[in-house]
């Protein structure tokens, strides 16, 4: 079992910062890669970011590549999602996803099936 939890969402200006946290917990945390998803409205889910466990590795999506960065702290087991640059079309329900990877060197790809657990999401809206 992994429990993911979200923190940081919220209301910000076009151009503004913001930083999404993922807190992982449970007895095989240690096992599993966690990466960003965001589903705007009436859009389908799609992924932002994925890094491998040892944090080495990462993809980004073309809207994103240049102004997010995927971190992760596995002493605190936690991911984050340094957003910059932020846009209106940023706007959406940002989740992590926990997939199992027993390979630590390897990154994800942002497919669904790929996925075990799911966090509860956490609003951002980029007003411009």
């Amino acid at each position: 079992q992994v429990q993911l939890v979200e923190s940081g969402g919220g209301l910000v200006q076009a151009g503004d910062s913001l930083r999404l946290s993922c807190a992982a917990s449970g007895r095989t945390v240690s096992s599993y890669a966690v990466d960003w998803f965001r589903q705007a409205s009436g859009k389908e889910r799609e992924s932002v970011a994925a890094i491998s466990r040892s944090g080495t590795n990462t993809y980004y999506a073309d809207s994103v590549k240049g102004r997010f960065t995927i971190s992760r702290d596995n002493a605190k087991t936690t991911v984050y999602l340094q957003m910059n640059s932020v846009k209106p079309e940023d706007t959406a329900v940002y989740y992590c996803a926990a997939g199992f990877s027993p390979l630590a060197g390897t990154v994800r790809r942002g497919r669904l099936s790929e996925y075990d657990y799911w966090g509860q999401g956490t609003q951002v809206t980029v007003s411009s």
